[in-house]
């Protein structure tokens, strides 16, 4: 059994003596680590997991094997922020996904509990060994499955080598998964991260296992479209997250009303020189007035790149193409 905690809450800080910073360092990922009570023995994973897809998944599957046949829970400790924008102050996300998607998604897969985990600099300058200690006491693990290119600690100091000797002092079993390969290609966040950019959405909906999405808010825009008989909802997605490349897309739309058809535009609409990079989505046979409210973009399909085109008739020609094609591949996607 296990008492599953609202993982997106903290609990206040107590006061901290700063002569004593080591409190500090035991306090901060004691505190994240207790928002679970965990009360049996248990098989973790770590990692960011950004994006949740078919590696990840691979390795979950392991994972999750892993336990049932130990009679274990199955967890996953990832992380609030990435590890990279302390470790490296310039370091720019571009995340796949967010937190509260992973924790879906992870969830969704089979995973018994999910433990967000706060990087800051004293974690970073946590040992291994301090680290799986912590683990291995609040969390009772018992088995620790990770991917072959796994590291953690101050300095990388544990590694697939020393790992396994720090198992056998704190009392736990490590196994490391082989990665995941689409073809010769490794299925990696990297890799498509690469692709969302490229806008190759259809490699990466091979990779993730689903379709890629984009969410953020409906702001108001220059209403070309409306002008033109296509009003558009112009999507402005948190800094840090990935979009991807300039396009005409079929995409699927989510509002809390349903999902809806639409035909999105990503780039800088050449035609009218406006400028500014946007992301643009003309929902089929809708008219309600949505600004403000938060809007997901599923990408199914890449239908061409942005043109510029001679003139608005050849534009408005090229959009009603755009439209139909995208009525006839989601009818046949939603089939």
């Amino acid at each position: 059994m296990l008492r599953d905690l609202p993982l997106t809450l903290f609990r206040p800080h107590a006061s901290i003596n700063p002569a004593h910073p080591t409190a500090r360092v035991s306090m901060k990922i004691d505190e994240d680590l207790s928002q679970l009570s965990v009360e049996r023995d248990s098989a973790l994973t770590i990692g960011v997991f950004d994006g949740v897809h078919r590696g990840h998944v691979h390795l979950i599957r392991r994972l999750i094997s892993e336990a049932k046949s130990a009679g274990m829970l199955s967890g996953v400790v990832t992380f609030r922020n990435h590890p990279k924008t302390v470790l490296r102050p310039d370091f720019k996300t571009n995340y796949i996904s967010d937190l509260d998607e992973r924790i879906r998604l992870l969830k969704e897969h089979g995973i018994d509990f999910v433990v967000p985990v706060t990087f800051d600099r004293d974690l970073a300058q946590l040992s291994s060994e301090r680290f799986l200690d912590k683990l291995s006491s609040q969390l009772r693990m018992k088995s620790l499955i990770v991917g072959p290119d796994f590291a953690m600690g101050h300095k990388r100091d544990g590694t697939l080598e020393t790992i396994p000797l720090l198992g056998e002092k704190l009392g736990f079993t490590f196994k490391s998964v082989d990665l995941l390969k689409d073809r010769d290609d490794p299925v990696k966040s990297t890799v498509i991260r690469n692709l969302i950019a490229e806008g190759s959405v259809e490699s990466v909906s091979q990779m993730l296992g689903r379709n890629f999405s984009a969410t953020g808010t409906v702001v108001d825009g220059l209403k070309r479209g409306r002008t033109l008989g296509f009003p558009t909802a112009n999507l402005e997605i948190p800094n840090g997250y990935a979009a991807p490349g300039d396009g005409i897309y079929a995409t699927w739309a989510y509002l809390e009303s349903g999902r809806y058809m639409a035909a999105t535009s990503i780039g800088t609409r050449p035609t009218f020189t406006e400028g500014g990079r946007t992301i643009e989505a003309y929902l089929l046979d809708f008219s309600d007035d949505i600004y403000g409210q938060t809007l997901r973009l599923e990408f199914v399909k890449r239908l061409r790149e942005e043109e510029k085109f001679d003139g608005v008739d050849a534009l408005l020609a090229q959009i009603n193409k755009d439209v139909q094609q995208t009525r006839d591949l989601l009818t046949t996607d939603s089939v």
